[in-house]
């Protein structure tokens, strides 16, 4: 419980991108570190925030009226409600910070939703 844990080794875990791997938790919000490459989904997720945190590689969010360019190192916060489509040109690790509740891909379901259990694995 107390031991500490290293973020990049906790990349090691995931094995499919899109497919994220619960690592912690906060206060009910969920850490959990996911590998992308491509195009993921339009959705949103509604009564929550999500964090995302560029570990390595770089991601644009695309959003309905823009696009905002990742690096890493930085750090992007998505509103509730706000529906948004990550794309990965190449590899990217990123942390995730949401809570429990928050569905993989929000109401939408297509091949890439993850259960909160496959993510618990």
């Amino acid at each position: 419980m107390l031991d500490p844990q290293n973020l990049l080794a906790a990349f090691d875990r995931v094995t499919d991108y899109w497919s994220p791997k619960v690592i912690g938790a906060v206060n009910g919000q969920l850490l959990k570190v996911a590998k992308l490459k491509g195009e993921f989904v339009w959705h949103a997720h509604d009564g929550e925030d999500e964090l995302f945190y560029i570990a390595r590689g770089r991601l644009r969010i695309e959003f309905e009226d823009r696009s905002v360019d990742l690096a890493e190192g930085d750090f992007l916060t998505v509103p509730s409600g706000v529906r948004h489509n990550p794309v990965a040109e190449e590899e990217c690790w990123v942390l995730l910070i949401e809570p429990a509740s928050t569905k993989h891909t929000g109401e939408e379901q297509t091949p890439l939703t993850r259960s909160i259990e496959e993510q618990m694995k």
